[in-house]
């Protein structure tokens, strides 16, 4: 496993740093997002779709639980702060995200993290109103040219 620690002190470097990741990701990578309410989950994720390619607005999902985009792979984005139960997560389409050949990301990951496979990228992001953010980003060990950029 290796981990990238990053400083955040803008949203603008947090998008940034998630684009980074986006760009070196490939088919069927997981991306596993904790942190706390307005830590800046979906800021990264809005940078990391696109480094995917995304070329919408990406929001968060907390009332629509999932959204669907489209750049150079599919892009999933789920929310599981309000879900219930790790079966109310399945009947979402869990599955089937992490069979669709794209790249699922998951914030709040840590209420179910037995759903995630054991090769999901774990973004861990802490800090609150006006702090920098420490980005922790966790890579398992993986075959070469799966693995993420480390820009």
């Amino acid at each position: 496993m290796s981990t990238l620690v990053v400083e955040s002190v803008t949203p603008e470097d947090t998008e940034a740093c998630g684009e980074r990741l986006g760009a070196s990701l490939g088919p069927g990578a997981v991306v596993a997002c904790v942190g706390a309410l307005g830590a800046g989950k979906t800021c990264f994720v809005r940078g990391l779709a696109r480094g995917l390619g995304v070329a919408g607005p990406v929001t968060s999902p907390t009332f629509a639980l999932v959204h669907h985009y489209r750049g150079r792979l599919p892009v999933f984005h789920i929310d599981v702060f309000r879900t219930g139960s790790a079966a109310e997560v399945h009947e979402l389409g869990l599955d089937e995200m992490l069979a669709a050949g794209g790249v699922t990301i998951v914030e709040w990951a840590g209420r179910f993290p037995a759903l995630l496979p054991a090769d999901a990228i774990r973004v861990s992001i802490t800090g609150l109103g006006d702090e920098p953010r420490r980005i922790e980003i966790e890579t398992p060990a993986v075959s070469p040219g799966d693995a993420p950029a480390a820009g």
